[in-house]
């Protein structure tokens, strides 16, 4: 009986946050005002199967993809090298690779725009050393950029701990059989670590597809990413209903994706060392 008084603060913290504000989305996307009131229709989803919005959700996943991508190449290694160092450095390079997450978001994202612009910190650095300025802000490379700059902590962090978690013995018996380094890794170091990889391709991908402030600000609003579109039907174009069919619609790509990892992730459990 205790337990579940523990609990109702969340159970109503959940219907008040959660549950309410997803019934609302979704009854709005699934209806049109009339004369009379309400009536249900499917139009909203039909308009977002339209070439220009299916170019933008394509768009969205492509570069998604390609910072998921560039956050694990950077990422892993980055969880190997803190999982190599004794107690005390690693607990400083954790420090420092966790202390940018603590400032806003945003001024994260212009700081970028500051180092970025023809006249920004990169550029006098490059005329410095003889060359040209170069056009490094409101292009496809700039979002990317501050995509995996945000969002790189959330593949390394997961990686991290279950690297940490890996049992040594497992290693020094694979090294012991005449195992080389590369060997364990493909064999066993990785394998175990699968999961951690998962959870972070998911923290990452989920979050990249769906922002709007990096590519509105390093974008300069020349590349439109899903999470733009809903924004401008909320809070410029006045469509809640459009808007809400695309939040649901990205709701489900987001699920799914959800799904084949969790998935992904039960088959290998375990880590596969076979």
């Amino acid at each position: 009986m205790k337990n579940k008084l523990i609990s109702y603060p969340y159970i109503v913290w959940m219907l008040i946050f959660i549950i309410v504000p997803l019934i609302l989305v979704l009854f709005y996307s699934l209806t049109i005002q009339t004369e009379t009131g309400f009536s249900l229709t499917l139009k909203h989803y039909k308009r977002f199967i339209e070439p220009i919005y299916l170019t933008v959700l394509l768009r969205s996943i492509y570069l998604a993809l390609i910072c998921t991508v560039l956050c694990l190449a950077l990422g892993y290694p980055m969880a190997m090298i803190l999982n190599g160092k004794d107690v005390k450095i690693k607990n400083v390079l954790i420090l420092l690779f966790v202390i940018p997450m603590w400032m806003n978001f945003l001024l994260r994202t212009y700081a970028w725009m500051t180092l970025l612009e023809r006249r920004g910190l990169i550029n006098a650095f490059l005329n410095l050393l003889g060359f040209p300025t170069m056009n490094l802000l409101y292009n496809n490379g700039a979002v990317v950029l501050g995509m995996v700059y945000n969002f790189l902590p959330f593949m390394v962090l997961p990686i991290y701990s279950v690297l940490n978690k890996i049992d040594r013995s497992v290693v020094e018996a694979a090294e012991d059989l005449g195992a080389d380094s590369i060997t364990v890794f493909r064999k066993i170091i990785f394998p175990l670590s699968l999961p951690g990889v998962i959870s972070g391709i998911t923290m990452v991908f989920m979050p990249a597809v769906t922002t709007f402030v990096i590519s509105r600000l390093l974008g300069g609003g020349q590349f439109t990413l899903i999470g733009n579109l809903i924004e401008q039907q909320f809070l410029f174009v006045g469509d809640w209903n459009f808007g809400s069919a695309i939040s649901m619609v990205m709701m489900a790509v987001i699920l799914v994706s959800m799904g084949i990892m969790s998935k992904y992730d039960q088959e290998h459990e375990g880590g596969g060392l076979w």
